[in-house]
């Protein structure tokens, strides 16, 4: 079983993650932040991840080390998970509407942590989330789970849909990059024979 946990304990945020790729895409979130729960039940369920997120963070100051650090352990675990990424499609990619927001997004689990995101969110916050702390996130994911993420929002002028096609997308994109290939079972997807 492709399964992982993490913990993370800081003086700014004591997380602990617990992922399951192979999972039916049920999700028990607390990390103080509505919407980014919202956020990441849609990772969850998209991607038919399994995930528990448990997270107390320093809100008093604001919501940055919890969006980044929930980012870095989620990331931590996923390469867990992954492991050596026999068999994997590697590759994944997604479009997602809402209403009058599209996103795309790209990832290659390539074991190289990049990030290009392309996101004029059309307000500051949605709930108690500052719209800043959605790349805090991808930023962290990608330096741990060290992956190649291109994630653009094409179109939209309501900053939750925006946001909402973007982790959507996001997980559709997880779902279709992790999927095992019985083409490729047992071979890493690489000419490099190493990922």
């Amino acid at each position: 079983m492709r399964q992982a946990e993490v913990t993370r304990n800081t003086l700014e945020t004591r997380i602990s993650v617990r992922i399951n790729l192979d999972g039916t895409g049920q999700a028990k979130l607390n990390t103080g932040i509505g919407f980014f729960d919202h956020m990441l039940d849609q990772i969850a369920r998209h991607g038919l991840i399994d995930l528990d997120i448990q997270c107390q963070g320093d809100l008093h100051i604001d919501g940055h080390h919890t969006v980044e650090d929930v980012g870095i352990a989620l990331g931590q675990a996923f390469a867990q998970a992954v492991g050596d990424k026999k068999g994997i499609r590697r590759y994944g990619h997604a479009y997602v509407p809402l209403d009058e927001a599209l996103s795309r997004v790209v990832v290659d689990f390539s074991g190289r942590p990049g990030l290009h995101m392309d996101c004029k969110f059309s307000a500051g916050s949605i709930g108690q989330l500052d719209t800043q702390l959605v790349f805090e996130f991808f930023q962290g994911f990608v330096n741990h789970a060290l992956v190649s993420l291109h994630v653009d929002n094409l179109k939209g002028h309501n900053a939750h849909h925006q946001c909402e096609t973007i982790f959507k997308a996001f997980g559709r994109t997880l779902r279709a990059a992790l999927e095992l290939d019985p083409r490729s079972a047992g071979v890493i997807p690489s000419t490099k024979g190493s990922l």
